[in-house]
């Protein structure tokens, strides 16, 4: 599966033009072949290929001699639709064509040539009252190629997006709080076996390292969310130089989403690039055994790095991840402690 997605990753741009195409392709061919296909009818003989003209001048005559019926031929020929003079046209060709073809063709010349005799003027006929639905067919037709061309590409990245999508991290039985005996309140440093405990690892080459865990009471009770997820990555190309991290806290009832960064030992000592992570919450430098505690108005957690490795390569050396696994526990405070006052800036009185 790393294999796939590394390889879609790489080749992303070239996929997508592909695929893009081939669909574009596939559409356009449906379109023009099968739904909506040019279609000819009603030609007349000035409209065909030079060959086929003098083919169907000659069959013509030929019917003409045999049933001497000139409204016949007129019909045949069209002659309504004509710009230059059919007369002179079937002389032309008799004189190409020569033999019995070249006879039947200027008698049938002559034939037209003499005034058509009276007859009633034909009556054309009404055009068929089309309905709406037959003349918006087309388009719909067109519209429903587009959406079928649209649920593939949806299909398609929904595809992908599966593929992309990293499944957590094993987590960790849960301690049972209600039967933890505390000897006295002290202060965090001893604490209870949490209600959650997880454990994730970030790898070089996972660039959609995005873990999140929920957090719940024994009762099934949605307490906040926390997880892990890439700050920074330095250098260029793939797979990105990830060079810090940041682990955040989620807690339903606080109005505030805590975030601390655990950075490399080369990000931590760049000032540049230490003021810029600050923004997003405190530093903090990744060694073997670091702990960070985050805290909201109903819960803390505890991020302890249990193995880390820095990658090699032209990069400065200790400036980005080879592998880094993190044990995150997450406690409940207890009922009645006062939570920590928001540092927001006081409104503006009105």
């Amino acid at each position: 599966m790393n294999d796939l997605l590394n390889f879609y990753n790489a080749h992303k741009m070239k996929i997508s033009f592909t695929t893009g195409a081939i669909l574009g392709l596939f559409l356009g061919l449906l379109v023009a072949w099968v739904i909506w296909p040019t279609s000819y009818y009603n030609a007349t003989p000035p409209m065909l290929r030079q060959d086929f003209r003098d083919d169907y001048l000659a069959w013509v005559a030929r019917e003409y001699v045999a049933s001497e019926d000139v409204e016949q031929a007129r019909a045949r020929l069209g002659l309504e639709f004509w710009k230059e003079s059919p007369s002179e046209t079937l002389e032309d060709l008799a004189h190409r064509r020569g033999g019995e073809d070249a006879a039947n063709l200027q008698t049938l010349a002559q034939a037209l040539g003499e005034p058509a005799p009276a007859t009633e003027p034909a009556t054309t006929p009404e055009p068929e009252e089309t309905s709406l639905l037959q003349r918006a067919r087309p388009v719909l037709q067109v519209c429903g190629a587009g959406l079928v061309a649209a649920t593939l590409a949806g299909l398609l990245y929904l595809g992908v997006s599966r593929l992309r999508r990293r499944e957590p991290r094993p987590v960790s039985k849960r301690a049972p709080l209600s039967h933890v005996v505390v000897e006295k309140p002290t202060a965090w440093g001893e604490m209870a076996p949490p209600i959650a405990q997880f454990k994730t690892t970030y790898t070089l080459g996972d660039d959609f390292y995005d873990p999140s865990f929920s957090i719940e009471k024994e009762t099934s009770d949605f307490m906040g969310e926390c997880g892990v997820g890439i700050s920074e990555a330095i250098g260029v190309g793939d797979p990105k130089k990830v060079t810090a991290l940041e682990v955040w806290l989620f807690d339903k009832n606080d109005i505030r989403t805590i975030t601390k960064v655990l950075m490399s030992d080369f990000a931590f000592q760049d000032e540049a690039l230490r003021a810029k992570l600050a923004a997003k919450g405190e530093p903090v430098l990744a060694r073997p055994g670091t702990t960070l505690t985050l805290e909201t108005a109903t819960l803390v957690l505890q991020a302890r790095v249990e193995d880390m490795e820095y990658g090699q390569g032209q990069l400065p050396p200790s400036s980005f991840f080879q592998r880094i696994t993190l044990d995150l526990g997450v406690w409940i405070k207890p009922e009645g402690e006062a939570p920590a006052a928001p540092d927001f800036a006081t409104p503006p009185t009105i």
